[in-house]
């Protein structure tokens, strides 16, 4: 894994830009705004993607697969923090003495000096930050932005605009929200992760506390979450908004519908407004709380706030449907912390009616599954009806021994609801087994989990339905 260096300055000129591991979903939205704005960008990565094809469509030469040869007459080399340290490009530019900046610096050379709005926090962030891009929008505004994901309305993550604002999602996981000269800071959430970054809780809580006071004009945070409760009190509160179902929060959500699509109240300012959002789930009701106070914050009207959040329709890879076979709908989700897990679970429970609840779940680093395997289990147990569970997607991370998706199953109070299998056909065969008419499943994980949905949807098309209960785990 490469770290960045955040203390490094960053080159007047960037020259001609070379990506290695170009088809993220970060790298991929900051390679199309250097494209947009007329910068040459090559790229590699392992494999052909949809992001692949669309930034050659927009000018960029891109190799699959990692060679020394694929830098070419580069002048800087764009990383992400993935990337392992013995990458034949890199090492080639460290040998040559290129500039090599890490993802965020190079996001932090883009924005230069727009106004900023910064969207961070353990979960939330990138739904939050499509809202805030799609309200605008809707509002006429023309904002820069980079986000995590595909905003589903616009087809694209990232776009460069004519206003003087930028809009990003600023990630925590390694540190590099703190790179950024933020205005306005949105802080969905505190919830302990990347401790194998920071080392402590009190570490990770810190660099919270440290992003929201460097905010030169207002922090926006959650009102309920414990972890932003703690760094609210660290803060300035004349500077601070707060969002959240907490009775004395600045923006608050009430009369929560969670039947389908959420639809709840909204008070600020002493007046309440009915809210309609096209997604489901009170997460999302309290993300679109965020929102509109980063939304009103910068201007906009209560009516063009609320306008432009009840048209966001969401996000590739949250609650996203992929299809139905025989009644079973297949959707993923990007959920990959117990608290993520709980809310998509949630979500689905408000829209799957009488049908059951069929979770596939890939544990994502080996680090987190062995620190969270008991909170995951509970997750699933609880919300799932039946859970299959895959191994681990190690990104970044050398394997554990022992850390395996079993560390998961093995903390089910009821094997019976929960299956370990590694093997993705077998695992597919599996749900398809078990599934029946008007049953979910859903993928959850921010690893590759979603390239197994066609192999669930092929193997729900070949497998007849189950006419009985399914068998318990193992018989």
């Amino acid at each position: 894994m490469i770290k960045p260096d955040l203390t490094k300055a960053l080159p007047e000129n960037l020259g001609k830009l070379h990506f290695v591991g170009i088809g993220g979903s970060g790298m991929s939205g900051i390679a199309r705004v250097f494209l947009a704005s007329g910068y040459t960008v090559t790229g590699s990565d392992v494999r052909e993607s949809s992001n692949i094809d669309a930034l050659r469509g927009l000018g960029a030469t891109i190799t699959i697969g990692h060679d020394a040869a694929n830098v070419g007459d580069a002048d800087t080399l764009v990383v992400t923090g993935a990337l392992w340290q013995d990458n034949p490009e890199y090492q080639l530019a460290l040998e040559m003495g290129l500039p090599v900046l890490h993802r965020s610096q190079a996001l932090a050379w883009l924005i230069g000096s727009h106004r900023l709005v910064s969207v961070a926090g353990a979960h939330g962030k990138t739904t939050s930050t499509g809202m805030i891009i799609t309200a605008l929008l809707e509002a006429d505004r023309d904002p820069n932005f980079v986000n995590g994901g595909v905003i589903q309305s616009l087809g694209v993550s990232a776009k460069g605009g004519g206003d003087d604002l930028f809009v990003i999602e600023a990630d925590e996981s390694d540190g590099s929200f703190l790179l950024y000269d933020t205005s306005i800071a949105l802080i969905t959430n505190v919830d302990a992760d990347h401790l194998d970054h920071y080392g402590s809780r009190e570490a990770f809580d810190e660099a919270f506390v440290t992003f929201a006071s460097r905010a030169r004009e207002f922090v926006v945070i959650s009102s309920d979450d414990p972890g932003a409760v703690a760094v609210t009190a660290s803060l300035d509160a004349s500077r601070v908004v707060t969002f959240g179902l907490a009775q004395d929060a600045t923006v608050r959500v009430s009369e929560v519908t969670t039947s389908g699509p959420v639809a709840f109240t909204l008070s600020h300012a002493g007046v309440d407004r009915r809210v309609q959002l096209a997604v489901p789930g009170t997460h999302n009701a309290l993300n679109a709380a965020g929102a509109y106070a980063v939304l009103t914050g910068l201007g906009l009207t209560p009516e063009e706030a609320i306008s432009g959040l009840e048209v966001f329709g969401g996000t590739q890879r949250r609650f996203e449907l992929h299809g139905t076979v025989r009644g079973v709908s297949v959707y993923d989700d990007y959920a990959h912390h117990p608290t993520e897990v709980q809310a998509a679970l949630q979500a689905a429970r408000t829209v799957v009616g009488d049908g059951r609840l069929i979770a596939v779940h890939q544990p994502h680093l080996y680090s987190r599954t062995q620190m969270m395997a008991g909170e995951f289990a509970a997750a699933y147990e609880t919300l799932a009806d039946h859970t299959v569970v895959l191994d681990v997607y190690g990104a970044r991370e050398d394997p554990v021994p022992g850390v395996t998706g079993a560390l998961v199953s093995e903390r089910f109070d009821d094997p019976s609801r929960v299956d370990y299998v590694p093997d993705w056909q077998q695992a597919a065969d599996r749900v398809a087994e078990i599934a029946r008419d008007g049953d979910f499943v859903i993928t959850l994980g921010c690893g590759d989990v979603y390239r197994i949905v066609p192999q669930l949807l092929g193997s729900l098309e070949r497998t007849p339905q189950a006419e009985t209960e399914p068998a318990p785990a193992g018989d």
